[in-house]
């Protein structure tokens, strides 16, 4: 059953992303019959076909390349380089407008849009989770951890970033978590609520290092977000069964500590590991205190201690991230579409950045989010809002006024049009063929960083628990990346 599953969201994956790639060139395809302009090919995927076929005079095919897709104009730019088109035919066929070309080069970006405001639409009508934690208040902070060394405390609120507010911890751009991520300075400037007072902290940041093969981590200064650390699950005969442990229970302290992070939980359970430290909650109205086993639990399959293990209670605590349904209207989604893909390329062009085009994602790592997408309980909510952000991108990422992309094409025929003549098609074909030559490069090297990323290579069960928290070795490893650690 499992592995049906997995092929029917694969086959998802692969039939959405080609129908984002029909609609963007559908778009130069209309434009181009509408100019009148001659047409070649129109392929999904690039490299040697995999099936085509020609209809009144056009030839349409699925390439063998999962990359993309074109369509063939010979009276555009120069593409013979990846698009396969005859140069000779070129030179009998008669020139076009300026007009007509950036008309035609816009039309992809704008069907892009369309879709992405369709999409927006459907998320407006039908919601979506809100997957944000809304919490801005500070609940852990590592030890000796940049925020700790620039002075941050429990129970501080955060109010702004780098002069621009936050509304909280992690699901927008609005969130710390972000604003940290995207920040372009060196220290970062956090303005906290604390005792009714705002505090203005200047902190470095750290970042975690990674494998050669994997993109580099973001930015971090060690804090965690104050949830409630209310109990979802328990892992039979783990130590917090054994000391009577339930569902439903508020775990306030531990060895007299007060707890409102997994991150800070882990923190305690390492100093007191091999110790029998009193845990103290709430069931109900009713104040308890229980003894519970500060362990590290033994591997299932091998039967020992896992090397570098962390002690644990073996409890799973409720997602604290709101799952509520909201809908946003179009017109906000589209405009935080473009802001993200603005604040995006910002931080990629910064040198005080630590966003790199290694952070960017190609089909594989756009397939794998819509995969894990797919395989959540809102699936088609969260498809649709992921169908506007990625339209979006894929619209402006296009309309980047470089060789090869739409915007190039855009800067050419504006170019001609004020010049009064084209640019020479010698000087077109080698530097349309350069860019090539560099886009594969950073298709190979950014898919190289997907295939690393992929779910399914990061999925450690280490426990043999079944998802089961004990906590994971993420949430009490302040140095491993946690979804509401910073």
């Amino acid at each position: 059953m499992e592995t049906l599953v997995n092929l029917i969201a694969i086959v998802v994956v692969i039939l959405l992303f080609n129908f984002m790639i029909f609609i963007h060139e559908l778009g130069h395809f209309l434009a181009a019959k509408w100019r009148g302009l001659e047409i070649e090919k129109f392929y999904i995927w690039f490299g040697k076909p995999i099936w085509k076929k020609t209809i009144k005079g056009v030839e349409y095919g699925i390439g063998s390349i999962p990359a993309g897709g074109f369509v063939a104009l010979p009276q555009m730019a120069p593409m013979e380089a990846i698009e396969g088109g005859d140069s000779e035919n070129r030179k009998n066929l008669p020139p076009i407008t300026p007009l007509d070309k950036i008309i035609v080069a816009f039309a992809g970006p704008l069907f892009s849009f369309l879709l992405a405001f369709t999409a927006a639409c459907c998320v407006w009508i039908f919601g979506k989770p809100a997957d944000a934690l809304h919490s801005t208040t500070v609940g852990y902070v590592q030890q000796d951890g940049p925020a700790d060394r620039a002075g941050m405390e429990l129970g501080d609120r955060f109010v702004s970033i780098d002069g621009e507010n936050v509304d909280r911890f992690s699901g927008g751009l609005s969130g710390v978590q972000e604003k940290i991520m995207l920040s372009r300075k060196d220290p970062i400037d956090i303005v906290v609520e604390r005792d009714g007072k705002e505090h203005t902290i200047t902190t470095t940041f750290e970042v975690e290092d990674t494998p050669w093969y994997k993109r580099r981590a973001m930015r971090k200064i060690g804090v965690a977000a104050a949830v409630e650390m209310r109990v979802a699950s328990i892992e039979k005969e783990s130590p917090a069964a054994k000391a009577g442990m339930k569902i439903g229970d508020l775990v306030t302290s531990l060895d007299g500590h007060p707890v409102h992070s997994i991150a800070q939980l882990g923190d305690l359970l390492k100093e007191r590991e091999g110790k029998t430290v009193p845990v103290a909650l709430m069931r109900g109205e009713e104040e308890l205190l229980l003894q519970v086993d500060s362990i590290v639990p033994k591997d299932k399959v091998t039967g020992k201690l896992r090397p570098n293990g962390f002690p644990m209670i073996g409890v799973a605590f409720v997602n604290s991230y709101d799952l509520s349904l909201v809908k946003p209207n179009p017109m906000e989604q589209v405009k935080d579409g473009v802001l993200l893909m603005y604040k995006t390329i910002q931080a990629i062009t910064s040198r005080n950045s630590n966003v790199k085009i290694e952070h960017l994602s190609g089909p594989i790592g756009i397939g794998d989010a819509m995969y894990s997408f797919i395989r959540t309980d809102e699936a088609v909510r969260r498809i649709f809002w992921f169908m506007v952000v990625l339209n979006i991108n894929l619209a402006i990422m296009n309309l980047l006024p470089l060789p090869v992309l739409d915007g190039g094409h855009i800067v050419l025929a504006i170019g001609e049009w004020i010049s009064g003549k084209p640019v020479k098609l010698r000087v077109l074909e080698i530097v349309q063929t350069a860019f090539v030559a560099v886009l594969l490069t950073l298709f190979v090297y950014i898919t190289s960083k997907d295939i690393a990323d992929l779910s399914i290579f990061n999925k450690e069960d280490p426990w043999g628990s079944n998802g089961f928290i004990w906590p994971p070795l993420e949430a009490v490893n302040p140095d491993a990346s946690e979804s509401n650690t910073l």
